[in-house]
């Protein structure tokens, strides 16, 4: 018996620490094909899920499972969190990139910023997860948080010069946000079905939304292409399966404590691959964020922030 809970443990740990490699160097993966690999921002989220929809429904046949007609009620409800949890959020976080925003303070601005876009969201369309006192208290400190990173490192009012490019990182916090409300009052299915759902309306959805930008330029380094085919394969489609892992060994509150750990290896890797420099601002900032998630979680037997 010792030796099942021991093995487990050790799986959990394994699963635990791919799940923080893969979405650390996610940020800077799609940091250097984006900005500097040159890869258009309209197509990236195309890039990342039309192999990962082929896959999973390619896997869905060979087990004899079959997609819902699409009358079912869930094409809408996964639908919706295709959109807000892959082809929105993946195009916006590219644009921020294309615009400059480095993968560690994107990391940091997502992670942060999507619990606390949960937190109130939350209150307003999930009855069971009110507003409370030190969710309230939670939210300020963490906002507070966010707020730094607009600040240029010497202090002052003024905003930092790409403090739009910024906001759009705060868009795709919040695009992961609403994704997670949506799961919330989606009706119950199969992982692997509502998974499939997911993908395919979100690779559709995406070759709708790059369209209007043509078809993106074929010469592209092969670098770039590594990166895409990694981001598509392991971020998109190997992550879900891993994250779906550790919630069955150890529940969802384990997802939060990911969250609070990949912002970290996101700056380090940010700093070794990428030449990306270090900041106390971004330090400081991360540091208050989690402080003000970790009041917000007081008293919570397990939640999900990813």
């Amino acid at each position: 018996m010792a030796s099942d809970k021991t093995a487990r443990t050790t799986l959990l740990y394994i699963y635990v620490a791919l799940m923080v490699f893969i979405w650390s160097t996610g940020y800077t993966l799609m940091f250097y094909a984006v900005y500097s690999g040159g890869f258009p921002a309209e197509w990236v989220p195309a890039a990342r899920t039309t192999l990962p929809a082929i896959g999973i429904t390619i896997y869905l046949y060979s087990r004899g499972l079959k997609l819902p007609s699409l009358k079912d009620k869930r094409w809408f409800w996964y639908g919706l969190m295709g959109f807000f949890g892959m082809t929105a959020p993946f195009f916006l976080q590219a644009k921020g990139n294309e615009l400059g925003v480095e993968s560690g303070m994107s990391s940091i601005l997502v992670s942060g910023a999507m619990p606390l876009f949960t937190i109130i969201l939350a209150h307003f369309f999930v009855k069971s997860e009110p507003l409370s006192w030190r969710k309230s208290i939670g939210f300020v400190i963490g906002f507070i948080g966010i707020i730094f990173l607009f600040l240029p490192e010497q202090i002052s009012w003024d905003l930092i010069q790409n403090w739009n490019a910024q906001g759009i990182m705060l868009m795709v916090a919040l695009s992961y946000a609403l994704a997670s409300i949506v799961a919330k009052r989606a009706p119950d299915t199969p992982a692997s079905i509502g998974a499939a759902i997911m993908l395919i309306t979100a690779a559709i959805t995406a070759f709708i939304m790059a369209a209007p930008a043509g078809l993106p330029d074929t010469h592209v380094s092969k670098g770039v292409l590594i990166a895409l085919l990694v981001l598509s394969i392991c971020y998109t489609g190997l992550s879900d399966i891993l994250y779906l892992k550790v919630i069955e060994l150890s529940g969802p509150s384990m997802i939060a404590k990911i969250n609070y750990i990949v912002p970290v290896f996101a700056l380090v890797f940010g700093m070794i691959f990428l030449d990306e420099m270090f900041s106390w601002r971004s330090i400081a900032a991360m540091m208050i964020i989690i402080t003000g998630l970790l009041i917000a979680r007081i008293g919570e037997k397990s939640g999900n922030t990813s």
